[in-house]
């Protein structure tokens, strides 16, 4: 479905699924160069099993319209704006990466109003290497391959993945490949890259969270390693915070790396 936000429509993918007012809502944010496809097997799952599901593609990617979010908090925004305009006093908030940084911010500036935040695949300061992001900007398609290196623990997905065989490394080239060409005006991957670099809120606006947290991590992930989320699962401590820790022996895309073991968790978390 899309939303009208004040300065640009918004694609949500729903899981099939009418919203249902007597039902919780949970806003999926995918992270650099992914759409809400990312989510498939987690967000059609919950919008049959009682959720309303929101999975975005962000403003400026895929079939969202719109300007791509330069920082952290320009897309902390828009997910406040689309909050709004679909009416919802109350959701839960699942990031992954770059999405779980806004996520992260949302929860902080909405307090009440979040009922859960599920961080997949975090970290705290989230900082990109100078390599990186220099090729990002001058050699995006390089970047591409290099990410899709490092980003991957696993050949091909489980059955209730993306389908058995398929070939996981190619498929996300192909996905971000997609992605960065939707938006001819800017370069997603470099603009991405760039918020997550810069972003320096994380700490205080976990301390802000009121929602319990959830944080999926990867055993593998060499883009965010586990211990670099060991900042912000401490101040989740230090602020009192109700919060879990599942790690998974995956790397960076524990969604559809290990889809079962994340949907499970989700799970767990969102019950009452």
């Amino acid at each position: 479905m899309h939303i009208q936000l004040p300065n640009q429509i918004l694609y949500a993918y729903t899981g099939g699924k009418a919203p249902d007012p007597a039902q919780p809502t949970v806003v999926f944010i995918h992270g650099v160069l992914h759409d809400h496809s990312v989510w498939i097997l987690q967000s059609r799952y919950l919008a049959h099993h009682g959720w309303n599901v929101l999975a975005i593609d962000l403003p400026g990617h895929g079939r969202s319209g719109g300007e791509a979010p330069s920082s952290v908090e320009e897309a902390a925004q828009a997910i406040t704006a689309l909050l709004d305009a679909a009416g919802l006093q109350r959701a839960a908030l699942v990031g992954h990466s770059w999405g779980s940084l806004i996520a992260l911010e949302t929860a902080a500036r909405l307090s009440s109003r979040i009922s859960h935040l599920v961080l997949v695949g975090t970290a705290f300061p989230m900082k990109v290497s100078a390599a990186l992001l220099e090729t990002s900007l001058k050699q995006p398609q390089e970047a591409i391959r290099m990410i899709n290196v490092f980003s991957r623990a696993t050949l091909a997905p489980p059955p209730s993945g993306l389908g058995p065989g398929t070939w996981v490394y190619g498929t996300s080239m192909a996905l971000n490949r997609r992605i960065l060409a939707s938006n001819t005006r800017v370069n997603l991957l470099h603009r991405g890259f760039m918020a997550c670099d810069q972003y320096a809120r994380g700490l205080q606006a976990m301390a802000e969270v009121q929602a319990p947290v959830l944080f999926v991590l990867g055993q593998q992930d060499q883009m965010t390693a586990p211990k670099a989320a060991v900042s912000l699962i401490d101040e989740a401590r230090a602020s009192g915070k109700t919060f879990r820790v599942v790690t998974v022996p995956v790397g960076h895309h524990q969604m559809f790396e290990s889809p079962d073991v994340t949907l499970q968790a989700l799970q767990e978390f969102f019950r009452p």
